[in-house]
Protein backbone atom coordinates (compact mmCIF):
# COMPACT_ATOMS: atom_id res chain seq x y z
CA UNK A 1 0.00 0.00 0.00
CA UNK A 2 1.51 3.34 -1.21
CA UNK A 3 1.55 6.56 1.00
CA UNK A 4 -2.38 7.86 1.48
CA UNK A 5 -1.11 11.54 2.13
CA UNK A 6 0.28 11.91 -1.46
CA UNK A 7 -1.46 12.91 -4.45
CA UNK A 8 -0.37 11.24 -8.15
CA UNK A 9 1.95 14.31 -8.29
CA UNK A 10 3.69 14.30 -4.90
CA UNK A 11 1.68 16.46 -3.09
CA UNK A 12 0.00 16.51 0.04
CA UNK A 13 -2.99 15.37 0.47
CA UNK A 14 -6.28 15.02 3.20
CA UNK A 15 -7.72 11.62 2.23
CA UNK A 16 -11.35 11.69 1.46
CA UNK A 17 -13.40 9.29 3.61
CA UNK A 18 -16.68 10.93 2.84
CA UNK A 19 -17.42 7.50 0.86
CA UNK A 20 -16.96 5.50 4.37
CA UNK A 21 -19.72 4.25 6.50
CA UNK A 22 -19.33 5.29 9.91
CA UNK A 23 -18.23 2.29 12.28
CA UNK A 24 -17.50 1.82 16.05
CA UNK A 25 -13.35 2.46 16.31
CA UNK A 26 -11.17 2.39 19.04
CA UNK A 27 -7.35 2.53 19.61
CA UNK A 28 -4.84 2.16 22.36
CA UNK A 29 -1.61 3.71 22.57
CA UNK A 30 1.34 3.83 25.49
CA UNK A 31 4.48 5.50 26.40
CA UNK A 32 6.46 6.10 29.23
CA UNK A 33 8.41 9.04 30.59
CA UNK A 34 11.21 7.78 32.88
CA UNK A 35 12.46 10.10 35.39
CA UNK A 36 14.64 9.62 39.20
CA UNK A 37 12.89 7.56 41.59
CA UNK A 38 12.68 10.71 44.25
CA UNK A 39 10.75 12.27 41.86
CA UNK A 40 8.30 9.32 42.03
CA UNK A 41 8.35 10.45 45.56
CA UNK A 42 7.44 13.74 45.34
CA UNK A 43 4.91 13.37 42.86
CA UNK A 44 2.77 10.06 44.59
CA UNK A 45 2.21 12.51 47.48
CA UNK A 46 1.75 15.50 45.51
CA UNK A 47 4.72 17.23 46.70
CA UNK A 48 5.52 18.98 43.79
CA UNK A 49 4.75 22.80 43.56
CA UNK A 50 2.63 22.45 40.72
CA UNK A 51 0.10 20.64 42.05
CA UNK A 52 -1.49 17.12 41.18
CA UNK A 53 0.74 16.02 38.56
CA UNK A 54 -1.30 12.76 37.16
CA UNK A 55 -5.26 14.54 37.14
CA UNK A 56 -3.35 17.50 35.30
CA UNK A 57 -2.06 15.18 32.67
CA UNK A 58 -5.10 13.25 32.09
CA UNK A 59 -6.91 16.69 31.52
CA UNK A 60 -4.21 17.51 29.25
CA UNK A 61 -4.28 14.10 27.32
CA UNK A 62 -7.83 14.01 27.06
CA UNK A 63 -8.03 17.71 25.99
CA UNK A 64 -5.18 16.77 23.04
CA UNK A 65 -6.98 14.27 21.90
CA UNK A 66 -10.30 16.10 20.98
CA UNK A 67 -7.99 18.61 18.90
CA UNK A 68 -5.56 16.39 17.17
CA UNK A 69 -7.21 17.15 14.33
CA UNK A 70 -5.42 21.09 14.82
CA UNK A 71 -2.46 19.70 15.62
CA UNK A 72 -1.51 17.35 13.21
CA UNK A 73 -2.50 19.28 9.23
CA UNK A 74 -3.89 16.45 7.35
CA UNK A 75 -6.02 14.44 10.43
CA UNK A 76 -9.67 13.99 9.85
CA UNK A 77 -11.70 16.07 12.52
CA UNK A 78 -13.35 13.61 15.01
CA UNK A 79 -16.34 13.52 17.10
CA UNK A 80 -14.54 11.68 19.91
CA UNK A 81 -17.57 8.85 21.88
CA UNK A 82 -14.88 7.78 24.66
CA UNK A 83 -11.16 9.14 25.81
CA UNK A 84 -9.66 7.75 29.37
CA UNK A 85 -5.84 7.61 30.31
CA UNK A 86 -4.32 5.37 33.44
CA UNK A 87 -1.21 5.59 34.48
CA UNK A 88 1.16 2.75 36.16
CA UNK A 89 3.61 4.68 38.45
CA UNK A 90 6.66 2.46 39.06
CA UNK A 91 9.73 3.07 40.42
CA UNK A 92 12.12 4.76 37.30
CA UNK A 93 8.95 6.28 35.92
CA UNK A 94 5.35 5.99 34.81
CA UNK A 95 3.59 3.89 31.86
CA UNK A 96 0.70 6.07 30.16
CA UNK A 97 -1.75 4.35 28.29
CA UNK A 98 -4.41 6.08 26.25
CA UNK A 99 -7.69 4.06 24.52
CA UNK A 100 -9.79 6.27 22.54
CA UNK A 101 -13.54 6.00 20.58
CA UNK A 102 -15.33 7.03 17.83
CA UNK A 103 -18.14 6.35 15.73
CA UNK A 104 -16.40 7.81 12.95
CA UNK A 105 -15.52 6.72 9.28
CA UNK A 106 -11.74 6.71 10.36
CA UNK A 107 -9.68 5.34 12.74
CA UNK A 108 -8.50 7.14 15.93
CA UNK A 109 -4.92 5.93 16.40
CA UNK A 110 -3.42 9.59 15.93
CA UNK A 111 -5.94 10.54 18.68
CA UNK A 112 -4.99 7.57 21.20
CA UNK A 113 -1.08 8.38 20.26
CA UNK A 114 -1.59 12.69 20.57
CA UNK A 115 -3.38 12.17 24.01
CA UNK A 116 0.31 9.73 25.46
CA UNK A 117 2.04 12.77 24.26
CA UNK A 118 1.05 15.15 25.75
CA UNK A 119 0.03 13.58 28.76
CA UNK A 120 3.72 12.60 29.07
CA UNK A 121 4.83 16.16 28.09
CA UNK A 122 2.44 17.67 30.62
CA UNK A 123 4.08 15.36 33.51
CA UNK A 124 7.68 16.46 32.00
CA UNK A 125 6.58 20.14 32.51
CA UNK A 126 5.67 19.57 35.87
CA UNK A 127 8.30 17.65 37.23
CA UNK A 128 11.01 19.53 35.46
CA UNK A 129 11.65 21.87 38.50
CA UNK A 130 12.97 19.03 40.68
CA UNK A 131 14.55 16.81 37.66
CA UNK A 132 16.35 17.06 34.67
CA UNK A 133 17.18 13.65 34.13
CA UNK A 134 13.71 12.98 32.71
CA UNK A 135 13.25 11.37 29.34
CA UNK A 136 10.05 10.37 27.26
CA UNK A 137 9.79 7.40 25.13
CA UNK A 138 7.97 3.98 23.96
CA UNK A 139 5.39 5.69 22.82
CA UNK A 140 3.43 2.85 20.69
CA UNK A 141 0.18 1.89 19.10
CA UNK A 142 -0.78 -1.04 21.09
CA UNK A 143 -3.81 -2.20 18.86
CA UNK A 144 -6.95 -0.27 17.08
CA UNK A 145 -10.45 -2.34 16.20
CA UNK A 146 -13.17 -1.14 13.50
CA UNK A 147 -12.73 -0.51 9.42
CA UNK A 148 -11.61 -2.71 7.59
CA UNK A 149 -7.84 -2.70 8.81
CA UNK A 150 -9.26 -4.99 11.87
CA UNK A 151 -10.24 -7.74 9.95
CA UNK A 152 -7.34 -9.01 8.00
CA UNK A 153 -7.41 -12.47 8.16
CA UNK A 154 -10.31 -14.75 8.56
CA UNK A 155 -12.32 -16.74 6.06
CA UNK A 156 -13.26 -15.91 2.92
CA UNK A 157 -16.27 -17.00 0.98
CA UNK A 158 -16.10 -18.39 -2.77
CA UNK A 159 -18.08 -15.61 -4.77
CA UNK A 160 -19.27 -15.19 -7.70
CA UNK A 161 -20.48 -11.73 -10.08
CA UNK A 162 -23.69 -11.76 -11.74
CA UNK A 163 -24.32 -8.42 -13.86
CA UNK A 164 -27.74 -7.65 -15.33
CA UNK A 165 -27.93 -5.65 -17.87
CA UNK A 166 -29.43 -5.55 -21.52
CA UNK A 167 -26.95 -2.89 -22.73
CA UNK A 168 -24.29 -4.45 -21.64
CA UNK A 169 -25.23 -7.81 -22.34
CA UNK A 170 -25.76 -6.43 -25.99
CA UNK A 171 -22.46 -5.00 -26.05
CA UNK A 172 -23.79 -1.72 -26.47
CA UNK A 173 -22.72 -0.46 -22.81
CA UNK A 174 -19.41 -1.24 -21.35
CA UNK A 175 -19.24 -3.43 -17.57
CA UNK A 176 -18.28 -1.56 -15.22
CA UNK A 177 -20.20 -1.65 -11.64
CA UNK A 178 -19.22 -5.83 -11.79
CA UNK A 179 -15.39 -4.89 -12.78
CA UNK A 180 -15.80 -2.98 -9.33
CA UNK A 181 -17.03 -5.55 -7.09
CA UNK A 182 -14.33 -8.29 -8.60
CA UNK A 183 -11.79 -5.81 -7.54
CA UNK A 184 -13.31 -4.86 -4.59
CA UNK A 185 -13.48 -8.79 -3.65
CA UNK A 186 -10.58 -9.78 -4.56
CA UNK A 187 -8.80 -6.86 -2.79
CA UNK A 188 -10.82 -8.37 0.40
CA UNK A 189 -8.83 -11.57 -0.25
CA UNK A 190 -12.38 -13.73 -2.00
CA UNK A 191 -11.67 -16.17 -4.62
CA UNK A 192 -13.89 -15.31 -7.58
CA UNK A 193 -15.23 -18.17 -9.04
CA UNK A 194 -16.78 -16.17 -12.41
CA UNK A 195 -17.98 -12.69 -13.51
CA UNK A 196 -20.83 -13.36 -15.49
CA UNK A 197 -23.37 -10.86 -17.64
CA UNK A 198 -26.75 -11.41 -18.93
CA UNK A 199 -29.84 -9.94 -19.80
CA UNK A 200 -32.12 -8.95 -17.86
CA UNK A 201 -34.54 -11.88 -18.00
CA UNK A 202 -36.06 -13.81 -15.38
CA UNK A 203 -35.40 -17.41 -16.43
CA UNK A 204 -31.84 -16.75 -17.36
CA UNK A 205 -31.27 -15.08 -14.02
CA UNK A 206 -33.10 -18.13 -12.19
CA UNK A 207 -30.85 -20.85 -14.20
CA UNK A 208 -27.41 -19.19 -13.36
CA UNK A 209 -27.91 -19.16 -9.41
CA UNK A 210 -29.43 -22.53 -9.82
CA UNK A 211 -26.13 -23.24 -10.82
CA UNK A 212 -23.77 -21.76 -8.56
CA UNK A 213 -26.10 -22.61 -4.95
CA UNK A 214 -25.49 -25.91 -6.59
CA UNK A 215 -21.56 -25.88 -7.11
CA UNK A 216 -21.46 -24.29 -4.10
CA UNK A 217 -20.95 -20.76 -4.45
CA UNK A 218 -20.63 -19.35 -1.13
CA UNK A 219 -21.45 -15.25 -1.80
CA UNK A 220 -23.49 -14.23 -4.90
CA UNK A 221 -23.76 -10.65 -5.50
CA UNK A 222 -25.86 -9.62 -8.37
CA UNK A 223 -25.39 -5.67 -9.62
CA UNK A 224 -28.51 -4.08 -11.79
CA UNK A 225 -32.50 -4.76 -12.34
CA UNK A 226 -33.24 -3.34 -8.91
CA UNK A 227 -34.95 -0.09 -9.90
CA UNK A 228 -38.62 0.64 -11.02
CA UNK A 229 -38.78 -0.27 -14.32
CA UNK A 230 -40.27 -2.77 -16.60
CA UNK A 231 -37.26 -4.98 -17.11
CA UNK A 232 -35.96 -4.59 -13.75
CA UNK A 233 -36.79 -8.14 -12.66
CA UNK A 234 -33.80 -9.39 -10.70
CA UNK A 235 -35.43 -8.70 -6.81
CA UNK A 236 -38.74 -10.59 -8.59
CA UNK A 237 -36.37 -13.24 -9.26
CA UNK A 238 -34.47 -13.85 -6.29
CA UNK A 239 -37.09 -13.05 -3.74
CA UNK A 240 -38.86 -16.08 -3.99
CA UNK A 241 -35.90 -18.26 -3.77
CA UNK A 242 -34.36 -16.96 -0.17
CA UNK A 243 -34.96 -19.61 2.50
CA UNK A 244 -34.00 -16.19 4.98
CA UNK A 245 -33.81 -13.14 4.30
CA UNK A 246 -31.08 -11.01 5.79
CA UNK A 247 -32.92 -7.89 6.39
CA UNK A 248 -29.91 -6.61 8.68
CA UNK A 249 -27.85 -6.42 5.38
CA UNK A 250 -30.67 -4.80 3.36
CA UNK A 251 -30.94 -2.12 6.04
CA UNK A 252 -27.71 -1.31 6.36
CA UNK A 253 -26.87 -0.95 2.95
CA UNK A 254 -30.39 1.58 2.29
CA UNK A 255 -28.91 3.78 5.46
CA UNK A 256 -25.78 4.48 3.90
CA UNK A 257 -27.29 4.71 0.40
CA UNK A 258 -30.12 7.36 1.62
CA UNK A 259 -27.57 9.16 3.71
CA UNK A 260 -25.71 9.74 -0.07
CA UNK A 261 -28.14 10.20 -2.05
CA UNK A 262 -31.95 10.88 -1.89
CA UNK A 263 -33.09 8.87 -4.84
CA UNK A 264 -31.50 5.55 -3.23
CA UNK A 265 -34.93 5.12 -1.21
CA UNK A 266 -36.16 4.23 -5.35
CA UNK A 267 -33.39 1.08 -5.53
CA UNK A 268 -35.30 -2.42 -4.52
CA UNK A 269 -32.47 -4.07 -2.93
CA UNK A 270 -32.80 -8.07 -1.68
CA UNK A 271 -30.51 -9.92 0.80
CA UNK A 272 -31.10 -13.35 1.80
CA UNK A 273 -30.20 -17.43 2.05
CA UNK A 274 -30.76 -19.94 -0.53
CA UNK A 275 -29.95 -23.06 0.94
CA UNK A 276 -25.70 -22.68 2.20
CA UNK A 277 -25.52 -19.28 -0.69
CA UNK A 278 -25.64 -15.65 0.69
CA UNK A 279 -27.14 -14.27 -2.50
CA UNK A 280 -26.81 -10.02 -2.02
CA UNK A 281 -28.55 -7.68 -4.80
CA UNK A 282 -27.20 -4.93 -5.53
CA UNK A 283 -28.11 -1.83 -8.10
CA UNK A 284 -26.21 -1.41 -11.24
CA UNK A 285 -24.48 1.89 -10.63
CA UNK A 286 -20.66 2.35 -10.00
CA UNK A 287 -21.79 4.65 -7.28
CA UNK A 288 -24.22 1.89 -5.57
CA UNK A 289 -21.22 -0.72 -6.05
CA UNK A 290 -18.88 0.99 -4.55
CA UNK A 291 -20.63 2.20 -1.28
CA UNK A 292 -22.09 -1.53 -1.26
CA UNK A 293 -18.52 -2.57 -1.06
CA UNK A 294 -17.74 -0.27 1.89
CA UNK A 295 -20.60 -1.30 3.80
CA UNK A 296 -20.63 -5.40 3.35
CA UNK A 297 -16.37 -5.85 2.93
CA UNK A 298 -15.12 -7.27 5.56
CA UNK A 299 -17.95 -7.37 7.83
CA UNK A 300 -20.09 -9.58 5.63
CA UNK A 301 -17.33 -12.26 6.36
CA UNK A 302 -18.27 -12.74 9.84
CA UNK A 303 -22.11 -14.01 8.34
CA UNK A 304 -19.91 -17.18 6.98
CA UNK A 305 -18.59 -18.17 10.41
CA UNK A 306 -22.04 -18.72 11.99
CA UNK A 307 -23.14 -20.31 8.62
CA UNK A 308 -20.48 -22.63 9.67
CA UNK A 309 -20.98 -23.04 13.21
CA UNK A 310 -18.44 -21.74 14.19
CA UNK A 311 -20.39 -19.13 16.89
CA UNK A 312 -20.71 -15.69 16.37
CA UNK A 313 -17.74 -13.00 16.24
CA UNK A 314 -16.34 -11.08 19.03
Amino acid sequence: MGLTHLDKKGNIAMVDVSGKPGTLRSATASGYIRMQPATIELLSRDGLPKGNVLCTAKLAGILAAKNTAHLIPLCHQLNLSWADIVFDVQETGIAIRATVKTKESTGVEMEALTAVSVAALTIYDMCKAVDKSMEIGLITLEKKTGGKSHDTVGYRPKTSILVLSDSVASGRAVDRSGSLLREGFERAGCPIGELRIIADNADEIASVLDVWVSEGIELIITTGGTGLGPRDVTVDTVLPKFSQKLTGVEQALFSWGQGKIKTAMLSRLAAGMIGSSMVICLPGSTGAVSDALEVLVPAIFHAFAMIKGEGHAS
